[in-house]
C-alpha cells in the first residue's frame, strides 16, 4: 500500500445571512477546514476538520494541522487509518496537554482519518458506505438548526425540501412559545425533536424535562453539560418522559462505553469531524446499536463532513436519521450531490467512489481564507 505523499489544507469561511443561534452562542459565519490527502500513486481522499467554535477555531486548527499533525502523517502508509490516528494522537500527546488543546488536536485527527477512509474507498473504486461493509441506501434525514426566530417559517422552508422531521433549538427565553408553535405546525406523520445544547443545570433539567412531554418531542438533546457523569444522565433519563440524546461532546471511547452501559442516552450521536473520524465513530455506532440504542450521527458543518456522516450511517445500518443543517451554507449546499429529500423524507447518496464528490475549485477559491501544502 503506498505512502502519503501530499497533504493539502484549505480553510474556508462563508458569510452567514443570519447568525446560527445556540444556547451557548451564535455563529456569525460558516467556517470549514477541508483536508485533501494524496498518496504516492495519486489516489486522493477528502476530509473535514470540525472548527465551528470559537470563531478563531478555523485558524487555530489550520495551524495545528499544518505545523504539528500533517508532517507526522506524511510518508506513512495509508492502509490502516485507525493505527495512523492512534500514532498521531500519541505523538502529540504531551503537546496537547501542555497547550491545553486536546480537543483541537483531536478534531484535526478526526478530519485526517475521514480523508484516509475516503482515499481507501476511492482506491477500491467503491462508495465509502460499501467499502465500510454496508449498503448505499436512502437515508431518513431530519432538518436541524431550527432556531428561536419564527420556527414555523424555518420548518416550512425545510418541508419544501422534503423534510418531515425537524429539530428545534432550546435554551432561550421563548422556549415554551416556540415549542407550542412548532408543535402546532406539524402535519400528520411529522416529528419534532428538541436540542438544548447543554443549556440547563441539573436542577433546572429536573424541572423542565417532565413538562416537555406536553409537546411530544421525539427526543431532547444535551439537556445538561455533556461532561457530567453518565449517572446524572441516567437519573434524568429515568424521570424524563422524552428520550435523551447526546454524544457530539463525548471525546473518548471510555465515555461512550460508560454512557451506553448506564443506559443514559436512548440516542447516541458521535460526530465524525469532531472526535475520532470514521475509525472511532464506526466503533461507537456498533456499540450503541449492539446495546439496542439508536445511532444518529451528529453533524453541523460543510459538505465534506456531512457526506462522511451519511456514508457511515448507511454502512452502520439501523434505524438512525441523518442530521442535515438547514441554515444557509454554501460550503455545504454547493458540495452535495443532493438538494433535498424524496417523498418519504429520505436522501439518496451518489454511488461514485469514496464520498462521491470533489470540491469545485471555483467554490474553494471563492471562500478560501488560507491554504497550504505539506510535501
Amino acid at each position: 500500500m503506498p505512502a502519503i505523499g501530499r497533504i493539502q489544507l484549505i480553510a474556508l469561511r462563508a458569510p452567514s445571512p443570519q447568525p446560527v443561534a445556540t444556547a451557548f452562542g451564535a455563529m456569525d459565519s460558516r467556517p470549514a477546514l477541508f483536508v485533501r490527502i494524496e498518496d504516492r500513486d495519486g489516489a486522493v481522499g477528502w476530509g473535514e476538520i470540525w472548527c465551528n467554535f470559537p470563531r478563531h477555531g478555523l485558524e487555530s486548527r489550520f495551524h495545528l494541522a499544518a505545523d504539528h499533525l500533517g508532517p507526522r502523517y506524511l510518508g506513512r502508509e495509508v492502509a490502516d487509518p485507525p493505527a495512523l490516528a492512534r500514532a498521531a494522537t500519541e505523538a502529540v500527546r504531551r503537546l496537547a496537554i501542555q497547550s491545553g488543546e486536546r480537543g483541537a488536536f483531536a478534531n484535526v485527527v478526526a478530519g485526517f482519518d475521514c480523508a484516509l477512509w475516503d482515499l481507501l474507498a476511492r482506491r477500491a473504486g467503491m462508495p465509502l458506505a460499501r467499502f465500510l461493509g454496508g449498503e448505499l441506501r436512502p437515508l431518513p434525514a431530519y432538518a436541524s438548526g431550527i432556531g428561536p426566530e419564527d420556527p414555523p417559517a424555518q420548518m416550512e422552508a425545510a418541508r419544501a425540501l422534503g423534510h418531515r422531521i425537524f429539530k428545534l433549538k432550546l435554551g432561550f427565553a421563548d422556549d415554551e412559545r416556540n415549542l407550542r408553535a412548532a408543535g402546532a405546525f406539524l402535519a400528520d406523520g411529522e416529528i419534532l425533536l428538541a436540542d438544548a445544547n447543554q443549556a440547563w443545570e441539573v436542577e433546572e433539567a429536573r424541572r423542565r424535562l417532565p413538562a416537555l412531554a406536553a409537546y411530544h418531542p421525539g427526543w431532547i438533546e444535551e439537556p445538561v453539560p455533556a461532561d457530567l457523569p453518565p449517572a446524572v444522565f441516567a437519573e434524568l433519563a429515568a424521570i424524563s418522559p422524552v428520550p435523551l440524546a447526546g454524544g457530539e461532546n463525548l471525546s473518548s471511547m471510555t465515555a461512550f462505553e460508560e454512557t451506553i452501559a448506564a443506559r443514559a442516552l436512548a440516542v447516541v450521536q458521535p460526530d465524525v469531524a469532531k472526535w475520532g473520524g470514521i475509525s472511532f465513530c464506526r466503533e461507537v455506532a456498533a456499540k450503541a446499536m449492539g446495546a439496542g440504542l439508536r445511532y444518529c450521527p451528529h453533524f453541523l458543518g460543510g459538505g465534506i463532513g456531512l457526506l462522511h456522516s451519511a456514508h457511515l450511517l448507511a454502512a452502520a445500518g439501523g434505524d438512525g436519521w441523518l442530521e442535515v443543517d438547514i441554515n444557509p451554507n454554501p460550503l455545504r449546499e454547493e458540495l452535495l450531490p443532493f438538494s433535498g429529500c424524496d417523498a418519504s423524507g429520505r436522501i439518496a447518496l451518489d454511488d461514485g467512489p469514496g464520498i462521491g464528490v470533489d470540491p469545485d475549485p471555483a467554490l474553494l477559491a471563492a471562500y478560501r481564507v488560507m491554504e497550504t501544502e505539506i510535501l
